[in-house]
């Protein structure tokens, strides 16, 4: 079990240097993802399920569309569509394929031979998460949202500054 733990660690440091290394954020949001997948599998074979599914639901779902919503708002007319026509090219998703395709194989594996799991010293249930967040960690939960809706109101900011016709040399 602990060369699942390995893996999926290697995946997710490959994956974020990738998010840090891609040109296109499209494909820095592709490794985003598969980074924090490969996180949920961490947390799972570490024993906190719980965690693992709020790391998948929460992260990998809720805040990344939030981001591709983002980007959306960022997409400047035609210049556009000829962006998306290069990044649906098939050779593009071969890295995320690749990264994903370890974590799912991990996952298939951990869940198909559950003797060989690590052993769990005690589950994370959503009452002591809760506790844990509005507890001792509640400055770091709210630092992260204020950080989060900086980068909201920042990218909105952009959207919004761009998209709007210059006035007769005023600005804006």
């Amino acid at each position: 079990m602990n060369w699942v733990f390995h893996l999926a660690a290697a995946v997710a440091i490959v994956s974020t240097g990738m998010v840090i290394a891609a040109v296109d954020a499209v494909h820095a949001l592709l490794y985003l993802i598969v980074s924090l997948y490969s996180v949920a599998v961490i947390f799972f074979t570490l024993g906190a399920p719980f965690v693992a599914a709020l790391e998948v639901i929460v992260y990998a779902g809720a805040i990344m569309v939030l981001f591709i919503f983002v980007i959306m708002m960022l997409n400047l007319g035609p210049r556009s569509r000829d962006q998306e026509r290069r990044w649906s090219r098939g050779r593009l998703w071969i890295g995320p394929a690749i990264l994903a395709f370890l974590l799912v194989a991990e996952l298939t594996y951990v869940l198909a031979h559950p003797g060989s799991r690590l052993p769990v010293v005690a589950i994370v249930g959503p009452k002591q998460v809760g506790i844990a967040l509005f507890g001792p960690y509640l400055v770091g939960v709210e630092l992260a949202s204020l950080l989060l809706l900086a980068g909201l109101v920042g990218a909105y900011h952009l959207g919004r500054s761009w998209s709007r016709p210059e006035r007769n040399g005023e600005e804006s």
